[in-house]
C-alpha cells in the first residue's frame, strides 16, 4: 500500500493561494494594525502609557457613537470590515486606528507653545487622517461615502480631537 504524501503538499499550496489572494482591502487592514502596534510599542514612552490608555479609550467612546451613527443614518457604508455580523461600522478604523492616532496627537501635542503650531498640530492631524480616508473611500471598499462629503469627516475629526484633548487635560490636570 502506497502512502500519499500530496495531501500536506495540497493544502500548504491552498494556504498559499489563499494568503496571495488577499484583497488589498484586507492587506491595508492588516497592515493598519500591525503599523499601528509597532508605532504605540515605539513612540509611546513608558510614563505616558497610563494617559495613552485614557487617550485611547476616551476617543474610542466618541468614534465609536460617531461610527455609529455615521452607519445607522445611511451616510457612510463599511462594505469590507471585520466582524461583519457584530455591526455595520469599521471596528479597524473607528474603534482601533483613529483612537490609536488620538494618542500620538494628545502626546505629541504642543502644550505651552504659541497658538498658531497648536492650530497647525490639529490641521495635520486631521487632514492626514481625512486624506487617508478619502483614499480608501476612491480606491477600496473599506469605506464608501453614501451621503457623506469629505469635510464632514474633517470636521467630525475636529471635533472629536478637540473633546479628546480637552478631557485628556482634565483628566490628568494638565
Amino acid at each position: 500500500m502506497q502512502h500519499n504524501n500530496s495531501a500536506p503538499r495540497e493544502m500548504l499550496y491552498h494556504y498559499v493561494l489563499e494568503v496571495m489572494a488577499l484583497s488589498k482591502d484586507r492587506l491595508i487592514e492588516i497592515l493598519s494594525w500591525i503599523i499601528l502596534i509597532l508605532l504605540l510599542i515605539l513612540l509611546v514612552p513608558r510614563d505616558k502609557i497610563r494617559d495613552a490608555q485614557v487617550i485611547f479609550l476616551s476617543k474610542q467612546l466618541l468614534t465609536w457613537f460617531f461610527g455609529l451613527l455615521v452607519v445607522e443614518k445611511g451616510l457612510i457604508k463599511y462594505p469590507v470590515r471585520l466582524f461583519p455580523k457584530a455591526n455595520r461600522t469599521s471596528f479597524t478604523f473607528e474603534f482601533f486606528a483613529y483612537p490609536t492616532i488620538c494618542i500620538f496627537f494628545n502626546l505629541y501635542y504642543p502644550y505651552g507653545q504659541d497658538v498658531g503650531k497648536q492650530l497647525l498640530h490639529y490641521v495635520y492631524y486631521t487632514s492626514g487622517i481625512t486624506v487617508f480616508e478619502i483614499i480608501l473611500e476612491k480606491y477600496t471598499n473599506l469605506i464608501k461615502y453614501i451621503n457623506w462629503k469629505w469635510y464632514w469627516t474633517w470636521l467630525t475629526l475636529l471635533i472629536t480631537f478637540t473633546i479628546s484633548n480637552f478631557y485628556y487635560r482634565w483628566f490628568f490636570q494638565l
